[in-house]
């Protein structure tokens, strides 16, 4: 597993990681990047194959500067992925809505959100420690303590189950907040504008039907 001096905060920008449009929006420190990748519990793996773009939304984590994605052992992208040369060339995204901005005028209605679009070479995890590794974090990315509060995956399981991962090297977060950017001329328009926020909320607990009696919602769970 690849480490990061602690002395670099930053990714370095690349051709691929400087937007065209809006450069004044994105993020190159870890900081950012990391707690949008954290708070996300969906990436969309993009990779070419057949000489066709595929992208596929699917579970991930983030342990320092790896990404492990979660999948089948029969997967295409993860059969590839285990081809130690080249790997599997592959770009991953991650998106937050944050708010909806409606503005006076068609052209300026926007999105405030959190992205981070990563590029590097897949490879697929063979040892069996950091597999297990992956494994946990996985479902601790999901909820926080539940890998240590449910069975292991066996033998048979990991067999059936694949990991790639990729290391964060050529990594950017984009960013918008604020309200509308209406035209001068349009200030004066009769129409609402402002931001409608969007915001993640989790319900109640509802237990399985086959839940043995007396198992209580586990506090990991509610502290959500």
């Amino acid at each position: 597993m690849t480490t990061t001096p602690a002395t670099e905060t930053a990714y370095e920008p690349t051709d691929r990681t400087v937007p065209t449009r809006s450069r004044d929006r994105a993020r190159y420190d870890r900081e950012t990047v990391h707690s949008i990748l954290d708070q996300a519990y969906i990436c969309h793996l993009g990779f070419v194959r057949d000489g066709a773009p595929v992208v596929l939304p699917t579970l991930f984590a983030r342990v320092g500067e790896v990404l492990y994605v979660h999948g089948s052992t029969g997967s295409r992208p993860l059969l590839a992925a285990g081809k130690p040369d080249p790997g599997l060339a592959v770009c991953v995204t991650v998106t937050h809505v944050d708010g909806l901005v409606l503005a006076r005028s068609a052209f300026h209605h926007s999105l405030n959100y959190r992205s981070v679009v990563a590029h590097g070479t897949a490879y697929q995890v063979t040892d069996e420690a950091e597999r297990r590794l992956a494994l946990d974090a996985l479902v601790d990315h999901v909820v926080p303590g539940r890998s240590a509060d449910s069975r292991p995956a066996n033998a048979k399981e990991l067999a059936a189950t694949a990991v790639i991962r990729l290391d964060l090297e050529e990594v950017s977060a984009k960013l918008r907040t604020g309200g509308p950017n209406d035209d001068a001329e349009d200030l004066d328009l009769p129409y609402w504008t402002g931001v409608v926020p969007v915001a993640h909320a989790y319900g109640v607990p509802v237990p399985a039907a086959d839940l043995a009696p007396g198992i209580a919602v586990p506090d990991y769970i509610t502290a959500l």
